[in-house]
């Protein structure tokens, strides 16, 4: 119980992010902890609390094995003539221009500047 009680930040955090088919067990005096985070941002987000707790990840007492939902994924859509970020964003409840312009920083230098045929990424909202 003592190892649950240690790494009892990263399942809250699991908890309340909403990561889905949660498993928490002990074995072997190491503590396993599975399931499917809704995003990549969300696995990190566990990732880095672990390592808040064990900077170097020397401990050995942990096996996180965190998926992404395969369905959160981004996914791409391929600029057409007269689209605007805004104008895509409302083909995607939940989610902004600026969020489309943050997952293509990469690409967009400018949100105002996008062209036809460019493939953005769209982030699960």
């Amino acid at each position: 119980m003592a190892l649950q009680d240690k790494y009892q930040p990263v399942i809250n955090l699991a908890n309340s992010k909403g990561v889905t088919s949660l498993q928490v067990r002990e074995q072997d005096n190491v503590l396993y902890i599975d399931g499917t985070a809704p995003s990549e941002e969300v696995k990190q987000q566990i990732w880095d609390t672990y390592g808040a707790i064990d900077p170097d990840y020397r401990a050995g007492d942990l096996v996180l094995n965190i998926e992404v939902d395969a369905a959160a994924q981004a996914q791409v859509y391929t600029v057409k003539s007269g689209d605007s970020l805004s104008k895509i964003a409302k083909n995607y409840p939940g989610l902004t221009w600026q969020k489309i312009f943050e997952a293509n920083k990469d690409q967009i230098k400018d949100p105002n500047l996008i062209r036809p045929g460019q493939k953005l990424k769209i982030p699960a909202a």
